[in-house]
C-alpha cells in the first residue's frame, strides 16, 4: 500500500544534519576502507558495463574507489569522464547518453547507470533516452522527486550554474522513473536534500527504494551501499528480484518507504 511523503520528508535538512555532512562522509569513507576484504568476497559480476555518474560539484575522482571496487569484482566500471557535474544546464544530458550509447556498443551488451546524487537524474532521464542500452538504473540520494530545491548551499550553486531550471523541469520528468528496473538508495539523515525526494513514488512494478543509514555525500562511499550495488548489479539481466531484507540484513537495512 502506497503511503504519502510528508512535508517535512521534502523540506530543507535540518542544519544540524548539514553541517555533520563533513566528518559523517568521512567516517563512512574510513568504515568502507576498514571492511575492504569483505567487501571484495561480495558477489561477483559477469563483466558487463556499468557506468557511475557523479554528484553535484563532484567528479569521477570522487568516483574512484568505487569505480575500483566494481571493476575488482568482474564489472567494467567506468566513470562519465565530463568533469565536475554542474548540472544539465553545463552538461546536456542528451551528450551523455550518446556516451552511454557508445560504452554498450563497445561493451556488446546493455549496460547498467549507478548515479549519486545530481548523477542519478542524469542515470534515469538517460535510461529513458536510450533505453535499449540500460540494464538497470541505481541512484543515491538523487532527488528526483523535485517538489523544491534546497535552500542550503546545495540548491543556490545549483541554481547558480543552472538558471533555466523551470525550463529543465519541462523539458525533463524526471519524477518518472525509466522503464528499466530502477533502485532508489536513500537515508532518512540526509544533509543536503530532504530525503522524500530520493524515493520513488507511484513507479512500475520493478521499481523499489533501499534505505541506508549515512550521509548524503558519504553514499558512494558507504558500506551499507556497496554491498546493495554487488547485490542488484550481480542478478541476471532479464531476472531482477527486488532487494530482499531477510535474516541480518534487517539490522543493517531499515524498512524502506513502499511507494
Amino acid at each position: 500500500m502506497s503511503r504519502k511523503i510528508t512535508r517535512r520528508a521534502i523540506a530543507t535538512p535540518p542544519g544540524v544534519l548539514t553541517a555533520a555532512e563533513l566528518p559523517r562522509t568521512i567516517g563512512e569513507i574510513v568504515a568502507t576502507r576498514v571492511l575492504r576484504r569483505s567487501l571484495n568476497k561480495l558477489p561477483t559480476g559477469d563483466g558487463h558495463g556499468v557506468l557511475v555518474i557523479p554528484g553535484f560539484l563532484s567528479d569521477d575522482f570522487f568516483s574512484a574507489p568505487l569505480l575500483a571496487h566494481l571493476n575488482r569484482l568482474g564489472y567494467n566500471a567506468i566513470g562519465w569522464s565530463q568533469g565536475t557535474n554542474l548540472g544539465p544546464g553545463k552538461v546536456q544530458v542528451e551528450s551523455v547518453a550518446e556516451l552511454v550509447s557508445q560504452f554498450a556498443d563497445r561493451s556488446g551488451d546493455k549496460i547498467s547507470i549507478v548515479g549519486h546524487s545530481l548523477g542519478g537524474i542524469y542515470a534515469r532521464e538517460i535510461a529513458k533516452l536510450v533505453p535499449d542500452v540500460v540494464r538497470q538504473t541505481i541512484t543515491m540520494g538523487s532527488p528526483f522527486a523535485v517538489e523544491q530545491e534546497p535552500s542550503n548551499f546545495a540548491g543556490k550553486w545549483f541554481r547558480r550554474f543552472n538558471p533555466d531550471l523551470e525550463q529543465l523541469k519541462q523539458t525533463y520528468q524526471y519524477a518518472a522513473p525509466p522503464p528499466q528496473p530502477t533502485s532508489a538508495i536513500y537515508t532518512r539523515l540526509d544533509g543536503v536534500v530532504g530525503w522524500g525526494l530520493s524515493v520513488q513514488q507511484d513507479g512500475h512494478a520493478h521499481c523499489e527504494n533501499i534505505e541506508v543509514r549515512g550521509s548524503h555525500c558519504g553514499l558512494i562511499h558507504n558500506a551499507s551501499v556497496w554491498y546493495v550495488l554487488a547485490d542488484r548489479l550481480s542478478q541476471q539481466c532479464g531476472q531482477w528480484q527486488p532487494f530482499s531484507r531477510e535474516g541480518w540484513r534487517e539490522l543493517v537495512y531499515p524498512t524502506a518507504f513502499a511507494g
